[in-house]
């Protein structure tokens, strides 16, 4: 018993001491515990804050990118309303500049006031054409005016039209004589034939290549008392080449739909009234088909002879605009540009 209680009595003291370290042991790994827990706690909550605020920045400049995209897409469309308005600005000018052609308001301020009663006619062209008495263009005119019954039955003249000075009308005086100046004499008297065998039944020759002077319109002219004197231009419609381009919409007189001269702004230079070519009034049996082909004079005729000749207001005006001229130009005030780099000068 002794021993026992002996040893019982060591064997009771030692397990207080050891369910203290027991403890301590716990506590130690409690301790641990929680300190590991709290650094991953701290991970995940960086780790979660780093993520967040990433995805914040992504979310952001989206956004920004978004807005940028749209305040690009609404500046296009401004881009696009400007080109538009300016399309439409510029349309509205070159029907503004038709209209003014189709009315005939190319005045220069010495001309504003002219009474429009005393502008040249048919007859009063007809009268200039007969004062060049010993002229093709004067013979022939006086076959169909004197003689009319004698060029009935004379079967080459059924292709000629007439005289070019004959052929078209201006409502300008001014204009008129301008035009005439660019032209010259021997263009305005020359003989428009709509083919090539009219031209030649005009003028026949001999073996020796003389010109016969009993036939063709040299005859015609001996049988009147007017010899032909000197050469005359004669332009025969079939071997022109015509304008390939539209016309103007809805125009009764067809005039042809011509590219007008631009500055770099997009705008007419100022004082620019039109082309030459549009100017001319053509009476309605020769708009159509004075061809064969079924072009008419404005297409073939006027085209050729004028071509791109554009017509301003001023000398100052043409000269200004002297870097849009390719194809000659005049100003109602005079000013002739026969060329690019041609000029003709001094007083009419």
């Amino acid at each position: 018993m002794d021993s026992s209680s002996d040893l019982q009595a060591h064997m009771i003291p030692a397990t207080p001491h050891l369910s203290a370290q027991t403890n301590a042991i716990l506590v130690d790994d409690s301790s641990a515990s929680m300190q590991v827990d709290q650094t991953e706690n701290s991970v995940v909550a960086r780790d979660g804050m780093q993520n967040g605020g990433t995805e914040l920045v992504i979310y952001n400049s989206k956004r920004l990118q978004d807005d940028l995209q749209m305040i690009g897409l609404k500046i296009k469309q401004h881009e696009d309303h400007i080109k538009l308005l300016k399309s439409q600005s510029l349309k509205l000018g070159d029907s503004i500049l038709d209209l003014q052609v189709n009315l005939g308001k190319y005045h220069s301020a010495k001309v504003d006031n002219e009474d429009h009663s005393n502008h040249q006619n048919e007859e009063e062209t007809t009268g200039q054409i007969l004062q060049h008495e010993k002229s093709a263009a004067g013979v022939l005119c006086q076959l169909k005016t004197r003689h009319c019954t004698q060029a009935s039955h004379l079967t080459f003249t059924k292709d000629v039209l007439g005289i070019v000075a004959s052929l078209g009308q201006l409502e300008d005086e001014n204009l008129s004589s301008l035009l005439s100046e660019y032209l010259g004499v021997d263009t305005m008297l020359a003989i428009v034939c709509k083919t090539f065998e009219c031209v030649k039944a005009l003028e026949t020759y001999d073996k020796e290549g003389h010109i016969i002077k009993s036939s063709g319109l040299h005859g015609l002219g001996a049988s009147i008392g007017r010899a032909i004197d000197g050469r005359f231009l004669v332009i025969c419609l079939e071997n022109l080449r015509p304008f390939a381009g539209e016309f103007v919409v809805d125009d009764p007189q067809r005039r042809l739909d011509l590219w007008k001269p631009r500055l770099p702004t997009g705008e007419c230079p100022p004082g620019f009234l039109g082309y030459a070519v549009n100017m001319i009034n053509i009476d309605s049996k020769n708009l159509f088909c004075a061809t064969a082909s079924g072009h008419g004079l404005r297409e073939t005729l006027f085209y050729n002879l004028f071509y791109r000749l554009q017509v301003y207001r001023t000398r100052a005006d043409m000269l200004l605009a002297l870097p849009l001229i390719s194809d000659g130009a005049i100003s109602l005030d005079g000013g002739i540009i026969r060329s690019s780099g041609v000029f003709s000068l001094g007083s009419r």
